[in-house]
């Protein structure tokens, strides 16, 4: 080591922030679960050994994390809103970083490929019904906002068919960033889809794979729907409508 090596100084953590991790380790470790009621403040301060404001402290810093959720008069409970509060610094890097729709295109295309197959493998009866009442839906749908909206819960279902929770949280964290910040994509693009004639038929393509259970089918067909999308961002290009 040499005489010029210099060393940071290392300062106390703030007390809250350690009521704060030790409250995140038990919901980490199972001890804690949705639903769970924390005991009253007076309780915390006294078990913990620290003032009720630093809980007070550490409990409004979970409650920004989407961690826990106050309901007067009941006290605190441990909920799932962890989603919400991801979007908006997901969001916010998009911005600073200039990002664009070709981004969102292809983090999505790398996304649902593999988890239409994923779906298609761990789908249940109940999901399976969910897609096909969607798809008859946008069959039957005549209003361009309408069908956006069934066009995202589509995918949506399809995510939630993977029963992997990770994949939700990021294609909602995704949608909803082409939702703020690419003003009428979705609406451009699928009405350039129907124009084209080939909305419905892309998408029953791969409801049809996802229902039957065949992941390599599942897969193909969502590649597809991706082309098609591409291909119809040049048809909207060139009509000049994004």
């Amino acid at each position: 080591m040499s005489d010029d090596t210099t060393f940071e100084r290392i300062e106390t953590k703030k007390i809250y922030r350690r009521v704060n991790d030790q409250i995140q380790q038990l919901i980490l470790s199972g001890q804690l679960k949705i639903g769970d009621r924390l005991p009253a403040e007076r309780q915390l301060s006294e078990q913990l050994g620290v003032s009720r404001n630093s809980i007070r402290e550490a409990l409004r810093s979970l409650e920004i994390l989407g961690l826990i959720e106050s309901k007067q008069g009941e006290g605190n409970f441990i909920v799932d809103r962890i989603a919400e509060s991801f979007f908006e610094p997901l969001s916010i890097l998009f911005k600073l970083h200039d990002g664009n729709f070709q981004d969102i295109l292809e983090i999505r295309l790398i996304l649902e490929v593999e988890a239409a197959a994923l779906a298609a493998e761990r789908i249940d009866e109940d999901a399976k019904r969910q897609l096909q009442l969607l798809l008859e839906k946008l069959t039957a749908c005549t209003e361009e906002r309408d069908c956006v909206e069934i066009d995202r819960m589509i995918h949506y279902r399809i995510a939630e068919a993977t029963k992997n929770y990770l994949i939700i949280v990021f294609l909602e964290g995704i949608s909803g960033i082409l939702t703020r910040h690419i003003k009428n994509a979705r609406e451009a693009i699928l009405s350039a889809m129907h124009q084209r004639g080939i909305l419905i038929d892309i998408h029953s393509r791969v409801i049809d794979a996802i229902i039957d259970n065949d992941p390599d089918a599942a897969r193909t067909r969502m590649r597809e729907h991706f082309q098609a999308v591409i291909e119809s961002l040049s048809f909207v290009d060139n009509n000049e409508q994004l």
